[in-house]
C-alpha cells in the first residue's frame, strides 16, 4: 500500500460534538464547532480525482487553531492543525507558507472553491473544498469566539518557552 500522503500524528481529539448547558436549563455557549459531512475532493495524480470524507472541528479552549480530520476508510485518521487565521485568510487569498497553502478558486463545474495543498514528509495532497460552506462553518466559530477574544487566548511565554525547550 502506498504511504498515506496525509498522515499525520494525531494528539488527543477535540471535542467530538457541539456542547452546551449543562442539563440544568443552562444555555452556555458551545465549547466546539463541527462540520461533519463535508466531502473535499482530492487530486490522485493527473485527471484522477477522488473524494474524502472531512471534518473540520474548533475548540474554544485554542481558538487559535482548526483541526481537519480525514477519514480515509481506515481505523486510524489524518489529522492536520493549523491557524484558523490562515483558514480565514485563504478564503479571500493565496495564504500560507511550507506545508500547508490555501487560496480560493472557482470551478465552472463546482463553483465557489476554496483549494488545499498539504506536504508530509509521506507525500503531498492537493484537496477542494466548497468555499461557501467553510466559510459558513468558518464563521460560526468567529460567532463562538472573536478574533478579539482569540488574542488573548494564546499561549503564554511560559508555554512557548516550554515549547521551545522541549525542541
Amino acid at each position: 500500500m502506498p504511504p498515506d500522503p496525509l498522515s499525520a500524528a494525531s494528539s488527543a481529539p477535540l471535542a467530538a460534538t457541539p456542547t452546551g448547558g449543562d442539563g440544568d436549563g443552562s444555555t452556555a455557549a458551545p465549547a466546539a464547532v463541527e462540520e461533519e459531512v463535508l466531502i473535499l475532493r482530492i487530486s490522485l495524480g493527473e485527471e484522477v480525482v477522488g473524494e474524502v470524507l472531512t471534518r473540520f472541528r474548533f475548540d474554544a479552549a485554542r481558538p487559535y487553531e482548526v483541526l481537519l480530520t480525514f477519514h480515509l476508510g481506515r481505523p486510524d485518521e489524518a489529522d492536520w492543525v493549523f491557524s484558523r487565521e490562515l483558514l480565514r485568510d485563504g478564503l479571500r487569498a493565496l495564504s500560507g507558507q511550507g506545508d500547508v497553502k490555501l487560496w480560493p478558486a472557482y470551478c465552472p463545474c463546482h463553483g465557489a472553491t476554496l483549494h488545499l495543498a498539504l506536504e508530509s514528509p509521506h507525500g503531498s495532497a492537493l484537496l477542494e473544498a466548497p468555499r461557501p460552506r467553510v466559510q459558513a462553518w468558518l464563521d460560526r466559530t468567529y460567532a463562538l469566539v472573536s478574533e478579539r477574544q482569540e488574542q488573548v487566548c494564546g499561549p503564554t511565554d511560559a508555554d512557548l518557552a516550554a515549547l521551545l525547550a522541549d525542541g
